[in-house]
């Protein structure tokens, strides 16, 4: 029974993968011509393309998304959202949770190598090299600049995949230090069930079913410091800790557990 389903899951995404790429290859030629209108106007438009994708993907797979918000969200006004990451379906799910406002992601360089796909994600997203000290410092003002335009930026705290079987793991400071810098909210937003359509241990793993992302309320940075720093980061870290255990997300076993 385990071969068959191994097998089912195998044929399922390659099925997925196909679709993927045929889809990119019918927006690309508007992709190439966004690319010449700038990083703002250009991009804003590839975002809504990459939410047109994330719809067509969701829907020929079977997995049905829904938003909760747990409290009144602003979609005009910019945002510094902070999602947990824990599995590859994390973007396509941020694009089917963040609908009415533009926003820009910070991505890993690497996969602006991929064919194709790599020439839209390198217009659409600000690039960052975790292992480049200077690369960093270069995306943390790339990011300050689209905020300054009200765009909203989305960035993982957790930096990587959570592969420990706690809600979360520990947050790098960036996305803080922008938020106080530029005085802009933070907003979280957690995605329960990412982990179960897709989990990060094998890509071959996607599955139909529910998706579901929850906005928590905002979180007011207003007269903070660069000394309120380490108080903020734990706020934020607490509240989304609390909401992944409040809605029992499935990767959270008890201490030692596997």
């Amino acid at each position: 029974m385990r071969y068959l389903t191994r097998s089912i899951h195998i044929i399922y995404t390659v099925y997925g993968f196909i679709l993927f790429t045929a889809f990119l290859l019918v927006i690309f030629p508007l992709v190439v011509v966004a690319s010449f209108f700038g990083k703002t106007r250009g991009g804003n438009f590839m975002y809504i393309l990459c939410r047109i994708w994330s719809n067509f993907i969701f829907f020929v797979l079977g997995i049905f998304h829904r938003t909760i918000y747990e409290a009144a969200h602003d979609p005009g006004k910019p945002y510094v959202f902070v999602f947990n990451h824990i599995s590859y379906l994390d973007i396509p799910v941020l694009f089917k949770s963040i609908r009415k406002q533009h926003f820009r992601i910070l991505g890993k360089a690497e996969m602006a190598k991929i064919p194709i796909f790599g020439f839209l994600y390198r217009n659409a997203v600000v690039l960052v090299e975790r292992d480049n000290v200077a690369n960093r410092a270069k995306s943390v003002l790339q990011l300050k600049s689209v905020l300054r335009r009200g765009i909203s930026i989305a960035l993982s705290p957790e930096g990587t995949f959570n592969t420990t079987c706690e809600p979360l793991k520990e947050f790098y400071d960036g996305a803080f230090k922008i938020a106080i810098e530029t005085q802009t909210p933070i907003k979280p937003i957690l995605f329960l069930d990412t982990y179960d359509r897709l989990n990060y241990k094998s890509i071959f793993s996607l599955s139909p079913g529910r998706s579901r992302s929850v906005f928590l309320g905002e979180i007011k940075v207003d007269g903070l410091t660069m000394k309120d720093l380490p108080y903020l980061k734990e706020k934020v870290y607490r509240l989304m800790e609390e909401g992944l255990v409040k809605y029992k997300a499935d990767w959270i076993k008890p201490t030692g557990g596997k």
